[in-house]
């Protein structure tokens, strides 16, 4: 101890750990601060116009929301005047949303959704970004479906690989093959599997429904579009999330289940008494891995959909790139890319809570 090895160990640890730490804090926590700067600026990554300070401008653009409810255009008699489709007619929203001063706190929004109402009234929800919006409710609603179900899948193919049988190492790697195929290739080769002229899909269902099923384009129907994505990803994924369960569960003593067995437990009692506390651990970072991965949703969104159709498959990171690149607006995309952050870490912080040892 006093000849000096425990510091120039230290040096020399410090040392190798300088080009990850460099590399780090240069391509990860520099951009976040810069994003961060840029969020709270008019920045437009080309224009002849100095870079000001704006505050909270371009978040309240973002999260702008306001709602009115409106009557339906009536004839003479007093009675609902409906289109040619057989819908109702409703006033444009840009006669509220545009020079009148009785709605002023809704100029400039968009209509966001609506929910009919009775009278045939409906009660609509505008906002100052309701591209925004859309690709938020989409986020949500991916990782709300994507993160319980590849959970779910990961886990029961991990409980099936673990046991000691022959051939049971092909098996794995069956599971584990699109994991390291890169997500760019795995889209491009659904897009094809849900083409809705020849795609693979359509053939398939065809085939099992002796040719009653009618083509459908998945990725060319809003209402099957997100759908068709949640799927694909949850199949590219489940595989690498097996493994991580696979991990935990090679960690469970054995003996834990040889006293099980002793005391005549069933399956489901060896589950939840002994497997399941065993994983407590790994269920942790199996959801704020699975969490941060679907929020940060976009090549599959890139390259099978461009956002469409009909911003069905918009998602905040893809807005972000977008409004960022495409449409030069810096500024627009940080204040996104933070938004993300904090929805991340709020969620990911709140999944270790709900799930800390009580004990």
């Amino acid at each position: 101890m006093t000849d000096g090895k425990p510091k120039s160990q230290n040096k020399v640890g410090w040392l190798m750990a300088l080009p990850a730490s460099s590399l780090i804090i240069l391509f990860l926590i520099v951009p976040f601060l810069l994003a961060f700067w840029f969020s709270f600026t008019n920045q437009r990554l080309v224009s002849p116009n100095p870079t000001e300070f704006v505050g909270w401008s371009n978040f309240s653009d973002l999260m702008g929301v306001g709602s009115l409810t409106i009557d339906p255009k009536r004839d003479a008699e007093g009675k609902p005047v409906y289109k040619a489709n057989g819908d109702i007619q409703y006033p444009r929203m840009r006669t509220f949303t545009r020079n009148n001063p009785d709605y002023e706190h809704l100029q400039g929004m968009r209509e966001w959704f609506s929910i009919p109402l009775s009278n045939d009234r409906k009660w609509v929800v505008l906002a100052k970004d309701a591209l925004f919006m859309k690709a938020l409710t989409n986020t949500l609603l991916f990782v709300a479906i994507v993160a319980p179900i590849q959970a779910g899948l990961a886990l029961l193919l991990a409980l099936l690989i673990n046991q000691k049988l022959p051939g049971i190492n092909l098996f794995r790697t069956i599971y584990f093959m699109p994991v390291v195929i890169s997500i760019v290739v795995v889209s491009i080769l659904w897009r094809f599997i849900y083409d809705g002229e020849n795609g693979l899909l359509n053939a398939i269902l065809g085939f099992l429904s002796f040719g009653l099923f009618e083509p459908v384009d998945w990725l060319g129907n809003p209402s099957t579009a997100l759908g068709s994505i949640m799927a694909m990803s949850i199949w590219q994924g489940v595989g690498f999330h097996m493994i991580i369960w696979l991990s935990g569960l090679q960690t469970i003593p054995g003996s834990l289940y040889e006293a099980a067995a002793l005391e005549g437990a069933k399956r489901w009692q060896v589950f939840r008494y002994v497997t399941w506390p065993g994983l407590r651990n790994t269920a942790v970072l199996i959801m704020v891995v699975i969490t941060m991965q679907a929020f940060a949703l976009f090549a599959q969104v890139d390259v099978m959909t461009r956002g469409g159709p009909v911003d069905s498959t918009q998602s905040l990171v893809f807005q972000s790139v977008q409004r960022g690149y495409e449409k030069q607006d810096i500024a627009g995309g940080s204040a996104i890319a933070v938004v993300l952050f904090l929805m991340v870490l709020s969620i990911s912080l709140i999944q270790r809570y709900m799930s800390r040892d009580r004990s």
